[in-house]
């Protein structure tokens, strides 16, 4: 019987493509307007291959991440795209999307009010998505997996979380959000991800049911009733069980088996058939119409299938995760020109990935001695020796305050950048040093260069880092061989770096201090993405050698244009010493010109001095904006810009706000200009 319905059905596919013209839409139309919708807030990405806002025919025409079943969208997988602007508000129209998957690009803006009533998997991790959340997730009974970590996300938890009784898996790690969270309590829950949150108040007991549960990095307090599982001597552990959080590159629905559905672009519906046979038998349209009706309760049993089955549609064990790509290596003199930076979509970063920890308090200790991360390596000196060509001037990257830097190649072909700081010949030093080490290594951020290793052996002390090409902001904004920055590329590389110190200001208690920002300790990788250098090092500046000291002085000299004010005094908050640093590196993206430079006017030699009392007039204002890129955006954004270096660069250190703040500004003008752009 089913060889016969099978032929039966051969003879309508073939009679179909013969007798019927090709319908000029076979995507249901309501579809269409959506992905349209989505097509235009995105800004007409050309990543979204086939993509259009006049007609066309998304199902038959296999567009970019749309599969379908029939003539309706099933599934919309756009992630890893590099994708910008913002998601529309028509979601709710795609009434038979089951996966909605936008992860690991730069998609902004809040959630929007209207989600795809029938989705059972939604995926919008690794965006710039921010705000609080609305009480937007009321009737979406059928969703099981929702990811919404390493996004801004703020505020309280929704109330409507309690009505998504089928979810079992939620991750929402690497956000801002705060308050309790009690309405997560009673989901039928098997992975709960919330670390690196500010939620608040006592952990529910029904946690303790949930097989994979994290919930380090909060302000979780112990109480009467807390859980005895939980609180251990006033602090809260990191993770309760004992495998690693699902927090690679690798998305949460990454490695879904995607239903073979995309390929019925024409599946028969009875309209269609009447027509083929319009000048047939009624016998032979009943047959077409019984096959038609029979095939499509078989693909849909089939969908339901997929829907239902755990195995098909689980997300993907941190075991099996995709590891993050290898950095680029470093390269020689790069130039500016070729690399094209398109306005609201900044370029990829990297997932930031905490280092683990054993307790956890308010902040996570970053004072207190630990065990190196998993991922730190322990090199000998013949190996660093070896991939250095022992050390030579040619594989010399540069020369910090710490000591110099060598390109280090290895057999393998990783290619790695080697610090040699020279110690102090102090037995207790190397205790000090490791303890250094130890704690900078569990430093994770998108913005921040990774320190991967380490080396103590024959009075060495050697620190490994990740490979970033060998251009550092000073290069990109002062050198001669580079065309100048335009604004776009200015203003996003001053959030990344702003986002890299409120990282360290927030979340370690006490904070890290980086007292050494300067534009030549910034890296920029291939897409222009800042990486700050020698974060949590600043303390090995004591330990140094009368030497690297000797070097480091004649560097302090040659940037002092840096310096804050209360530089040097006894007991100051370090963390507004790098504020006030930030600020004249803001100015020095602005005007284009050196912190310092004492081929200028006397005058005008120190910038801060120059540039302060010309921040709140607008016409010397507009005159010290570097001239390559003055009249490229508004008067508006101008006078904003001013309002945070002036903020930043304030004398009296209790005047300059927290970095949090300063980011949320930052960020508040980088999406007025990509909106306006």
């Amino acid at each position: 019987m089913v060889k016969e319905y099978g032929y039966l059905y051969l003879i309508v596919i073939v009679f179909s493509r013969i007798l019927i013209p090709r319908a000029s839409a076979f995507t249901n139309l309501l579809d269409v307007a959506v992905l349209q919708d989505i097509y235009r807030t995105l800004n007409h990405p050309p990543e979204l291959k086939g993509w259009r806002l006049d007609g066309g025919d998304p199902c038959d025409e296999s567009w970019t991440g749309v599969v379908c079943s029939g003539s309706s969208v099933l599934h919309l997988k756009i992630q890893g795209l590099n994708l910008a602007g913002y998601l529309g508000d028509q979601l709710n129209n795609l009434h038979d999307l089951k996966q909605l998957d936008i992860s690991f690009n730069k998609i902004r803006g809040q959630i929007p009010y209207s989600l795809p009533p029938n989705a059972t998997h939604m995926n919008l991790s690794h965006n710039l998505l921010s705000g609080p959340i609305g009480n937007f997730f009321t009737g979406l009974d059928n969703l099981r997996e929702l990811d919404l970590s390493y996004n801004n996300f703020s505020g309280d938890l929704p109330s409507s979380f309690v009505s998504l009784t089928n979810l079992t898996q939620l991750f929402m790690q690497n956000n801002k959000f705060s308050g309790a969270v009690t309405y997560l309590a009673e989901l039928p829950l098997t992975d709960l991800n919330i670390q690196d949150n500010l939620f608040s108040g006592v952990i529910p007991k029904h946690f303790q049911s949930i097989p994979n549960l994290w919930i380090g990095g909060n302000k979780f307090h112990a109480e009467d009733n807390s859980p005895s599982w939980v609180f251990s001597s006033e602090t809260v552990p990191v993770e309760k069980n004992i495998t690693s959080p699902p927090t690679t590159q690798s998305s949460a629905m990454e490695n879904y088996r995607s239903p073979n559905v995309g390929r019925y672009k024409k599946s028969m519906c009875p309209g269609e058939i009447a027509f083929l046979v319009g000048g047939g038998t009624i016998l032979a349209t009943g047959v077409a119409i019984f096959i038609a009706i029979h095939i499509k309760r078989l693909h849909t049993d089939k969908l339901n299938s997929y829907g239902s089955s755990d195995s098909s549609l689980q997300s993907v064990p941190i075991s099996t995760a995709i590891e993050s790509p290898e950095i680029e290596p470093f390269n020689s003199a790069p130039a500016l020109g070729p690399i094209h930076y398109s306005m609201g979509r900044p370029s990829h970063l990297s997932p930031y990935r905490p280092g683990r920890t054993a307790k956890m308090s308010r902040r996570r200790s970053f004072s207190r001695r630990c065990r190196f991360p998993a991922k730190i390596k322990i090199y000998t000196v013949g190996e660093l020796r070896s991939a250095t060509n022992s050390f030579s001037e040619e594989n010399l990257l540069g020369e910090g305050s710490l000591g110099p830097v060598f390109k280090a190649e290895f057999p393998d072909g990783k290619i790695l950048a080697v610090k040699n700081i020279n110690m102090v010949d102090l037995s207790f030093k190397e205790e000090q040093f490791l303890d250094v080490v130890g704690n900078a290594s569990r430093l994770w951020h998108p913005n921040i260069v990774k320190l991967t290793g380490y080396c103590v052996e024959h009075g060495q002390h050697l620190i490994v880092y990740e490979s970033v090409r060998n251009l550092s902001l000073d290069d990109a904004l002062h050198g001669e061989a580079y065309k100048p920055l335009s604004w776009g590329p200015r203003l996003w590389i001053a959030l990344g770096v702003a986002q890299a110190l409120d990282y360290l200001h927030s979340t370690f208690s006490p904070p890290v201090a980086l007292s050494n920002l300067k534009a030549s300790n910034i890296l920029l990788d291939e897409d222009l993405v800042p990486r700050v250098c020698d974060c949590g090092l600043a303390v090995l500046g004591q330990l140094t050698s009368n030497r690297v000291k000797t070097k480091a002085s004649e560097i302090a000299i040659s940037d002092n244009g840096y310096i804050a004010p209360e530089h040097g005094q006894l007991g100051i908050d370090n963390t507004k010493t790098d504020i006030y640093t930030f600020g004249v590196l803001l100015l020095e993206l602005l005007t284009g010109r050196k912190p310092f430079d004492d081929s200028r006017p006397r005058e005008e030699q120190s910038l801060v001095k120059w540039a302060s009392s010309r921040l709140h007039d607008s016409d010397s204002l507009d005159k010290m904006v570097d001239p390559g890129i003055r009249k490229t955006f508004a008067p508006k954004a101008l006078s904003h810009f001013a309002d945070i270096i002036s903020l930043c660069v304030q004398p009296q250190m209790e005047f300059r706000p927290p970095m949090s703040e300063i980011v949320e500004s930052l960020r508040t003008l980088l999406h007025k200009f990509n909106t306006a752009s």
